[in-house]
């Protein structure tokens, strides 16, 4: 018997697995113009890329970018480094972690959705993408053992999750000692309850679960990550915002 919260996460992996299935029709079908992107509202997408990154990927992983951000930007990845992407989806943040990293390096995206798999393995090798591995499985439960990976990014995903202090618990453990987290998100202004972020936007919209601004700051820090920083970077809602989310797991925790 389903909980209220399977149903909420078969809500959301329905809505991605048809925007995966929609890019990969699209494809099969196309002409010289390339997929057609998926529709999504202003603020969300590939448009939040600059022209240089979008024109180095295969056009399948662009069109299926459905994020508010580019946390590939803010995480200040090195050559060498392990990098987590949580909700892969189509791998366009994997695909340019993995050249912001080098053959040195590695790239994994982590997706719960057999579509969006399906779709990133397939841009990973249309792109000659060698340092790249795509997982099933949740955010919640990330397949990967402690100690795994020097950064994790995330792409408008973590407001999705039905159990964010889960997330926030494997982040912390799949980090190396002194690893980092870059991620964009979306979080509301502390006076708003959260009936009142249900009324600006839908939950697989990524308005009706994001958590407010100290509930982010709280979570991060219960799960031991330290120098939490948020950056509010434009409004996206009444009170609800698009923002850069910043943390570290300190140098003298345990793998």
């Amino acid at each position: 018997m389903s909980t209220p919260t399977d149903d909420l996460r078969e809500t959301v992996r329905a809505r991605y697995a048809a925007a995966a299935t929609s890019v990969t029709v699209s494809g099969a079908n196309s002409d010289c113009c390339g997929p057609r992107a998926v529709e999504v509202d202003d603020g969300f997408g590939a448009t939040l890329y600059g022209t240089a990154e979008r024109d180095e990927l295969p056009a399948e992983a662009v069109a299926a970018s459905l994020g508010r951000g580019n946390p590939t930007a803010v995480a200040e990845l090195r050559e060498g480094e392990v990098v987590l992407d949580l909700g892969s989806g189509g791998g366009i943040d994997v695909l340019l972690s993995a050249r912001r990293v080098g053959q040195a390096g590695k790239a994994y995206g982590v997706d719960m959705t057999e579509e969006m798999l399906a779709l990133a393995r397939a841009n990973a090798a249309k792109a000659g993408a060698t340092n790249v591995e795509f997982l099933k499985g949740t955010i919640e439960n990330i397949p990967l053992p402690a100690g795994t990976v020097d950064v994790v990014i995330s792409n408008c995903v973590i407001n999705l999750s039905v159990d964010k202090r889960a997330v926030f618990a494997e982040t912390f453990r799949v980090l190396n000692p002194g690893g980092r987290i870059g991620v964009s998100d979306v979080v509301a202004e502390d006076a708003l309850t959260p009936g009142e972020r249900a009324e600006r936007g839908s939950y697989v919209g990524c308005i009706a679960g994001a958590l407010s601004i100290g509930e982010y700051r709280k979570g991060l820090a219960a799960a031991g990550l330290t120098e939490v920083d948020i950056t509010l970077t434009h409004q996206v809602a009444d009170g609800m915002h698009s923002a850069i989310v910043r943390a570290r797991k300190p140098e003298g925790a345990p793998a």
